[in-house]
C-alpha cells in the first residue's frame, strides 16, 4: 500500500483504447503528448503554506481524474502500474453525466 505525503496523489492509470469505436486502430503517435485519465486511489494532507496552513486537495479517492502525459513518477508496487503526482499536475475531475445534468439543474435554478 502507498501513502501519499503531503500535497501528493496517487493514480492508477487508465489504459487508453488503442482502437477507435468505428475498428481502426490508432498508432502509438497519436496518444503522444495528449492528457491521460486515472482513478484516484490515495490523496496527501494537503499543501502547507507558508504560514502553516494545510490546505487540502480537490481530489479524492475513487475520482477519475486527467493529468499531462509526462508528469508523475512511475511505480509499480505488486504488479500493478501507478503514477504519483503533485495534486497541481492534476488538470480536471470527469464529471459523470448523471453529475453533470444535477448541477446544471441546482445552476439553472438560482
Amino acid at each position: 500500500m502507498l501513502k501519499p505525503l503531503e500535497d501528493h496523489v496517487i493514480v492508477e492509470p487508465i489504459v487508453q483504447e488503442e482502437k477507435t469505436e468505428s475498428g481502426i486502430y490508432l498508432p502509438d503517435t497519436a496518444h503522444k503528448d495528449k492528457p491521460q485519465t486515472g482513478k484516484v486511489i490515495a490523496v496527501g494532507s494537503g499543501r502547507l503554506t507558508d504560514d502553516g496552513k494545510r490546505i487540502p486537495s480537490e481530489v479524492k479517492a475513487g475520482d477519475t481524474v486527467v493529468f499531462a502525459k509526462y508528469s508523475g513518477s512511475d511505480v509499480q508496487l505488486d504488479g500493478k502500474d501507478y503514477i504519483i503526482l503533485k495534486d497541481s499536475d492534476i488538470l480536471a475531475i470527469v464529471v459523470e453525466e448523471a453529475k453533470t445534468k444535477k448541477l446544471r439543474n441546482e445552476s439553472s435554478q438560482r
